[in-house]
């Protein structure tokens, strides 16, 4: 999974992120770029295009979905079925969730691997990223970074390992 979250469990409001931070955007490329990533609906649409150079595969209720560039499926089940054959004929060693809250919280028991960007700061939101229970995740690596000039806060980016 990938995701920022505020200080306050804050990913999203009105269905856009509450904060700016291009600097964490490379950090964000570097973990998705190549391998399929899973999303709702509503996140795809926030993101506004398909993410270049990844499988864009979005999950939806409605039957009558459709999106140019993404696949979309009918169920979370359907979705990591189609991630896992893209996985493959891509050679790659994971499948990336990139939101939103349900999906989060639906698969956070099955995710292995968490990047969070824990952003220095608790904006008024109506999205939320699940608890981190330090009993099932243990931190490998957390690194600080300094507001840039196109950032609205700093922020640490961190690995979550879960514990076995």
């Amino acid at each position: 999974m990938a995701a920022a979250v505020g200080e306050n469990g804050v990913i999203g409001r009105n269905n856009e992120l509450p904060w700016r931070l291009k600097s964490d955007l490379k950090h964000f490329r570097a973990v998705t770029i190549g391998k399929p990533v899973v999303m709702g609906r509503k996140t795809f649409l926030s993101i506004g295009k398909p993410l270049k150079d990844r499988t864009n595969i979005v999950v939806s209720r409605d039957s009558a979905y459709a999106a140019a560039g993404v696949l979309v499926t009918g169920s979370l089940d359907a979705a990591l079925a189609a991630a896992r054959g893209d996985a493959l004929r891509r050679g790659a060693n994971e499948i990336v969730i990139i939101g939103g809250s349900d999906l989060f919280a639906a698969l956070m028991p099955r995710a292995v691997r968490l990047e969070i960007t824990h952003v220095h700061a608790a904006p008024e939101g109506d999205v939320f990223f699940p608890k981190i229970d330090p009993g099932a995740w243990q931190e490998t690596a957390r690194r600080e970074v300094a507001a840039g000039p196109d950032d609205t806060a700093a922020f640490a980016i961190a690995t979550y390992m879960r514990r076995q």
